[in-house]
């Protein structure tokens, strides 16, 4: 579990970057050897290992040999994989999309990359609408809630950011998204009743495409492991490549990278779906409340 720090001068520590570095970090300790050590057989500084390990450079295929030969790391396959992770890693950071030119935080510039390359996303969000199903006008009204000093520009432009993100689940090979939205969420007072309209709408709208499945979990559902925390899971097609988790609560976010941290929280997500209504009872959930609006 890692709490991201995604710049530090010129550099960015990444996801995928962390994870290599982790795993090259783990190789080197269990040998026994310092960063003094693999920083020799580079021919560069401990700084230079440092970053490298922390996820803050991207690794050039020669380095990550010479430190696996320095380091014992002989098996194919366990080098094919870390220069795979590599590969992968070079490719996201070189990455051009319209993220690069809307301004985003840079929590959300290193998340919304991988959302873009997943496959497979598992989204809960305990008190509002997934983001990837939000319309513009709820976009609006959260936003200068949390924000009501902002510029109308600035909020606009994040509008915009943020409705650019639901082109992916429309566009070519899109990914699954499997989302969970409690009660709550669906009935904040806050929103105009026309608005909140639009809203329920246009998730039913989302709903029909095959990518796209919606579950609700009613307040007759009880406590569910899921109302602990917000979390998105992210999946990918590339070999070995293991799922990423965004933790996200009010003022604070965390990685989960892989592992059995990775694997919790999918479990936590599919226990939530097992109490939720199906899709069809989900479907009538909703149209019912656009009724009582």
């Amino acid at each position: 579990m890692t709490t991201s720090q995604p710049m530090q001068g010129n550099s960015t520590s990444t996801v995928l970057g962390r994870r290599l570095g982790g795993e090259l970090t783990k190789l080197r300790t269990a040998a026994g050897l310092t960063q003094t050590h693999a920083a020799k057989v580079l021919t560069g500084s401990t700084t230079k290992v440092a970053k490298m390990e922390g996820g803050w450079v991207p690794m050039r295929d020669p380095d990550i040999r010479a430190l696996c030969e320095l380091y014992g790391a002989n098996d194919p396959a366990t080098v094919g994989t870390l220069l795979e992770l590599a590969r992968i890693d070079r490719e996201r950071r070189k990455a051009k999309g319209w993220w690069n030119d809307v301004p985003l935080t840079n929590t959300m510039r290193e998340y919304v990359p991988l959302e873009s390359a997943a496959t497979a996303i598992k989204a809960w969000q305990v008190s509002f609408v997934p983001g990837l199903l939000q319309t513009a006008g709820y976009v609006r009204v959260l936003r200068r809630f949390a924000l009501p000093d902002e510029h109308p520009d600035e909020t606009e432009r994040f509008v915009a950011s943020r409705v650019a993100r639901q082109q992916r689940l429309s566009g070519e090979s899109p990914p699954s998204l499997w989302t969970i939205i409690p009660e709550a969420a669906l009935r904040i007072p806050a929103i105009a009743p026309e608005m909140l309209r639009a809203q329920l709408v246009s998730i039913l709208d989302w709903g029909e495409r095959p990518n796209v499945t919606v579950q609700v979990l009613p307040f007759s559902a009880g406590f569910a492991e899921g109302l602990s925390g917000s979390f998105n899971v992210l999946s990918f097609a590339e070999p070995g490549a293991m799922d990423v988790v965004y933790v996200e609560s009010s003022h604070s976010y965390v990685w989960v990278e892989g592992g059995d941290g990775a694997a919790q929280h999918v479990r936590i997500f599919e226990k939530t779906a097992q109490r939720a209504l199906r899709d069809s009872d989900s479907r009538a959930f909703i149209e019912a409340l656009i009724k009582e609006l």
